[in-house]
């Protein structure tokens, strides 16, 4: 178990202070809490023997001012220390997303197949969300919950050793027992839980990503049906785990019923009443103290099993790397150079290139063409580093490209991938991909050069809304601006796949002049199926 937590938790050194500062609020509230119920069971009692008494003297401001201050400490330091430990947990879960991505980045291609989407989502976001319970629920009451025994224990021990002793000895066991046993009882039902959890999440992206195909095959009622059996199976989990969790608040009150019940058979035998009301009150008080920790172990499985599926993505180290500081390379031009190329996808008998070798020069247009499989776009991919030959070389102006470092390589190509990726952003930030710098003048002027006048005829113009996936856009209009942010990009080298593809064929004809246009002294390397201008290629290879 600790070493499993142990990474996450050693995130905690880089916010120490604000963590101490949690904690000493933590200690504050619990403080106040256990002082305000005493000091009030111990005051009532006072005031009522005095008057039984008969007695006149009694200083009753004191006490009442301690409740007053006691309560206002209470809410105060529950406020802030609710605001501290949640702003450190959301920077802490902040610096853990920002590990996940630094790590997802660079993967390749064949790392992140075994991923699915939706999988690879809940990890980022779900599986790392159930980490705060780790500092909220867990570490943060249990360090306090010691912190405040051992003060207790102190403060008791001036007025009964015995009784001081019998408290803080009852507490500590049920601090270091009662977990244990709740976190066996729901260990099993934990990892149900969060297994179904990812499970549900999964099916339930791709049941709405995959709505058209589902309702074209007659089998959206079918799996939408098992979308409802696997909910049906999380919530009753859920509801065991609920039900559990109110064992484990029962359980602590009746522990506590019973640390009443001996503490008042310990100090029964004293004269002071006031003093009988104030152990009692104190053993009332201690519910405060044991109450977050058991329902806290009953959900540890779930954060286990969310550290393990993090801990997968953070144990991930690229196949591919890039030399940090690379060979300087002209970008005016650049001529391609492969040489004697073979590659196998993972697991495959077969090689989708084997000896290949192509010189392509700088400025000159050529045209890949061939069946589909024959690696015509795995060939792009090669020459991005997307993915790494099996054997062979290759050279932009002269330089193995694995000397080159990544900002060095990015910058010498712009790439019209096959499928085109809308992020959920607004028009301008999508085209901005390609150049961060770029004018709003340089956007609608790119912007007209595809054919897209029409989106900046609404009423937001280069604000407007595209939506997750670009969902208003159709595919045509996608692909446009993909070919957008490539020349946004102005790289003296251009790889294209597929760049007409869902264009019609007057729009296409346009397509074609303008990429002809655009990168006339540019190297271009274009995947197609079809010739529609052959004017626009120097050579042709068929693969």
């Amino acid at each position: 178990m600790l070493k499993t937590l142990l990474p996450y938790l050693k995130l905690y050194k880089y916010y120490f202070w604000q963590i101490v500062l949690g904690l000493s609020l933590s200690i504050m509230t619990l403080a106040a809490s256990l002082f305000l119920l005493s000091l009030s069971g111990w005051f009532l009692a006072s005031t009522a023997f005095v008057g039984v008494a008969g007695l006149y003297t009694f200083n009753y401001m004191l006490p009442a001012a301690g409740i007053r201050g006691a309560a206002i400490m209470r809410t105060a330091a529950r406020y802030f220390e609710r605001l501290v430990d949640h702003n450190t947990t959301f920077k802490i879960l902040s610096h853990l997303r920002t590990l996940a991505f630094q790590k997802i980045l660079p993967l390749t291609a064949d790392q992140l197949e075994q991923y699915q989407k939706a999988d690879l989502l809940n990890r980022f976001i779900a599986d790392i969300d159930h980490l705060d319970h780790l500092y909220l629920k867990l570490f943060s009451p249990i360090v306090t919950a010691l912190i405040i025994i051992a003060l207790l224990f102190i403060g008791l021990s001036w007025l009964n050793l015995q009784i001081a002793l019998t408290i803080a000895f009852v507490l500590t066991v049920t601090i270091l027992v009662v977990p244990t046993i709740f976190y066996q009882a729901g260990k099993q039902l934990g990892r149900q839980i969060a297994q179904e959890q990812r499970d549900y999440r999964q099916q339930l992206v791709n049941y709405l990503q995959g709505q058209a195909e589902l309702t074209l095959f007659n089998a959206r009622t079918n799996y939408r049906q098992k979308l409802d059996q696997l909910e049906q199976a999380w919530l009753r989990n859920q509801q065991r785990q609920a039900n559990l969790t109110a064992i484990a608040s029962a359980f602590i009150i009746v522990i506590v019923g019973l640390l009443t019940v001996l503490v008042l058979g310990m100090i029964a035998s004293s004269n002071s009443t006031p003093l009988i009301a104030f152990f009692l009150f104190v053993s009332l008080s201690s519910a405060e103290i044991l109450a977050p920790i058991p329902g806290a172990f009953i959900f540890l499985e779930q954060v286990l099993t969310s550290a393990k599926r993090t801990t997968d993505i953070f144990n991930q180290h690229a196949t591919i790397k890039f030399v940090k500081k690379g060979v300087d390379i002209n970008l005016d031009s650049i001529n391609v150079i492969l040489k004697d190329i073979t590659f196998y996808y993972p697991n495959q008998p077969f090689a989708v290139l084997k000896d290949f070798s192509l010189t392509v020069a700088a400025g000159e247009h050529i045209g890949l063409m061939g069946k589909t499989g024959c690696g015509k776009s795995t060939l792009l991919n090669l020459i991005t580093r997307e993915r790494e030959p099996t054997q062979g070389e290759i050279f932009l102006n002269n330089i193995p490209i694995n000397q080159l470092d990544e900002h060095t390589l990015r910058k010498t190509m712009s790439v019209v991938p096959q499928v085109i990726t809308i992020f959920s952003d607004t028009l301008k930030q999508n085209l901005l991909i390609g150049n961060p710098n770029a004018t709003d003048n340089q956007l609608i002027t790119i912007l007209k050069q595809v054919e897209l006048d029409k989106l900046l005829a609404t009423e937001q113009g280069l604000d407007l809304w595209l939506g997750d996936s670009g969902r208003p856009l159709s595919g045509g209009e996608m692909r446009r601006i993909g070919i957008a942010r490539a020349l946004l990009h102005d790289a003296p080298l251009i790889l294209m796949d597929e760049p007409t593809e869902s264009l019609d064929s007057e729009t296409e004809q346009q397509i074609m002049t303008l990429i002809k246009r655009s990168c006339a002294t540019k190297t271009l390397l274009v995947v197609t199926h079809r010739l529609t201008d052959k004017q626009l290629f120097d050579r042709i290879i068929m693969l």
